[in-house]
């Protein structure tokens, strides 16, 4: 599907509090996740534990800029939308930074730690992506807030999967593997934002009132 499909969408949810409410709530799961999930990540030795605590720490960022733009003219939401597109992809290629790292050190994570762990990163995802279903259309600002979550349901499924890999092998493989594949996600949600905020830049502007 054409990313951009709502870039000629004005604010639907202008004013909504509800949607201001929703924003609070996972702003608030995305920082709790990534305090557990960081120390879990280093004690546990898993790139993709330690991957996917940076995304709640960019998530709950993301989310925060949101709060602050949702209202206001589409040009300024746009614009916030192509600073967490950015964002989307520094942490994609932060990621495979780690996979080289770990993959030239032959880590070996603890597959119980990085089962549990996981399974609570995917609840709390599973909660936030209950709550931004509703918003998941309109402008690039409301659709990147809802890719962040997507992105993140899938990524915690793939952490369970490296788990029972690890657990499975006796190697740290699948753990590389999985990390890389979130490196994969962050960019392609990345460009999805980007050219979907860049298409809501390039919009005319209304007059100015004399």
């Amino acid at each position: 599907m054409d990313c951009c499909d709502h870039c000629h969408t004005s604010d639907p949810e202008r004013g909504n509090p509800g949607y201001r409410r929703a924003l609070w709530i996972v702003l608030g799961i995305n920082a709790v996740m990534f305090l557990v999930e960081i120390g879990a990540g280093l004690a546990a030795g898993s790139a993709s534990l330690q991957a996917d605590a940076l995304d709640f720490l960019g998530d709950a960022a993301n989310y925060g800029i949101s709060l602050l733009v949702v209202g206001m003219a589409l040009r300024y939401r746009a614009m916030a939308a192509f600073a967490k597109g950015v964002s989307m992809g520094a942490f994609g290629l932060w990621v495979i930074a780690t996979v080289i790292w770990h993959a030239m050190h032959g880590t070996l994570p603890s597959a119980l730690t990085m089962g549990t762990v996981g399974f609570a990163a995917l609840t709390a995802n599973a909660v936030s992506f209950g709550i931004l279903w509703f918003y998941r259309t309109g402008d690039a600002n409301m659709r990147s807030a809802w890719i962040c979550t997507r992105n993140d349901v899938l990524g915690n499924l793939a952490v369970l999967l490296a788990a029972l890999g690890v657990f499975g092998t006796g190697t740290g493989w699948p753990d590389i593997l999985v990390a890389a594949t979130m490196a994969a996600l962050a960019l392609q949600g990345a460009s999805t934002v980007l050219r979907q905020s860049l298409g809501e830049l390039r919009q005319p502007q209304p007059a100015a009132m004399a």
